[in-house]
């Protein structure tokens, strides 16, 4: 079992290495300009995806569960929105004029603490009144959304303190990001938590007969997800220097999308943090790529969709194949 997912990983640094090759040849032939060595663009590119990666990794745990998570987007937004409301200075219009110049841990702390509050109602409902992962992720999907909207009846929080948006300047998302995923990758390879998770995805019901409290469980990995989409709702808006409605925008589904590229297989049990990083910056390199090249942004979600398509067919072959 090791040595396959060692050998998804490599190949999935294979498909890296030639997305990048392709980029970087259609660079100098069409733009005579590199790809690859522009620190620059590079930088931009991985701060780009970083939040999508946090949430990948908060997904791919929730994917490894036989389950789904549609709403990590909609929390980031929240999240952002209640995040930023009490980082504002006081020479704000402020949401909270009596809250105002407030040191960043509490805008943190109340953004984090919303998006495990969503994760802790997703995994309640999916657990105890079993329904299905999708439906109840939906739900929230389109609530967040509304509540991150009605918050400020549609109106963007600015002025926020600099202690504040220190958090998303530079790269400090990307070595946030880094250290996530590799407390998270520890966590699923080397405790009882990632034992449990792995059971649970690949048999619920011989999780339970084991002893594994497996309502208990899902409600710890959903919240855990639902505390990942807080933190990128609060480096969002501390990157953006605001809080908008609109952020987080389809973002679950390309957290989605990175974990699947990177190898987590969609039926539960199989999948593992650093498929998941490599999966993230794939999708990266492909959006900062196509936009390099210049190729149409509709034609842009076209491929990217053949992508993610091939990579379930691809996994499912392969499933197959081991099954054989």
């Amino acid at each position: 079992m090791t040595t396959r997912r060692l050998s998804t990983d490599a190949s999935m640094l294979v498909v890296l290495a030639a997305i990048a090759i392709l980029f970087e040849a259609i660079g100098w032939s069409v733009r005579g300009t590199s790809f690859l060595f522009s620190g620059q663009r590079l930088l931009v590119m991985i701060l780009q995806v970083s939040i999508v990666g946090l949430l990948a990794i908060g997904v791919t745990q929730v994917i490894l569960t036989g389950g789904i998570d549609l709403s990590s987007g909609s929390v980031v937004a929240l999240s952002a929105m209640i995040a930023a409301s009490l980082a504002q200075t006081a020479n704000a219009r402020a949401v909270f004029p009596s809250l105002t110049d407030l040191p960043a841990i509490v805008p943190i702390a109340a953004g984090l603490a919303t998006g495990a509050a969503a994760g802790v109602v997703n995994g309640g409902l999916i657990s105890y009144t079993r329904i299905p992962p999708f439906i109840a992720t939906l739900g929230m999907m389109v609530s967040a959304r509304g509540l991150a909207r009605y918050y400020t009846r549609g109106q963007p929080v600015s002025m926020l303190t600099e202690s504040y948006t220190s958090l998303g300047a530079g790269a400090v998302p990307v070595v946030i990001f880094l250290l996530v995923a590799i407390v998270f990758h520890v966590l699923l390879r080397h405790t009882r938590y990632g034992k449990y998770t792995y059971a649970i995805g690949a048999n619920p019901l011989a999780a339970r007969v084991s002893g594994v409290r497996v309502e208990r469980h899902l409600i710890v990995v959903y919240t855990l997800a639902g505390l990942l989409a807080g933190l990128g709702g609060v480096m969002t808006s501390a990157r953006a220097a605001s809080g908008q409605a609109g952020m987080g925008m389809s973002y679950e589904l390309d957290a989605i999308a990175a974990a699947v590229i990177g190898g987590t297989s969609l039926t539960g049990g199989i999948g593992r943090i650093s498929g998941t990083v490599i999966g993230t910056i794939i999708l990266g390199i492909m959006t900062s790529g196509f936009t390099f090249i210049g190729l149409d942004a509709y034609l842009q979600d076209i491929v990217k969709g053949g992508v993610i398509v091939s990579a379930v067919v691809a996994d499912r072959y392969r499933h197959r194949g081991a099954v054989a």
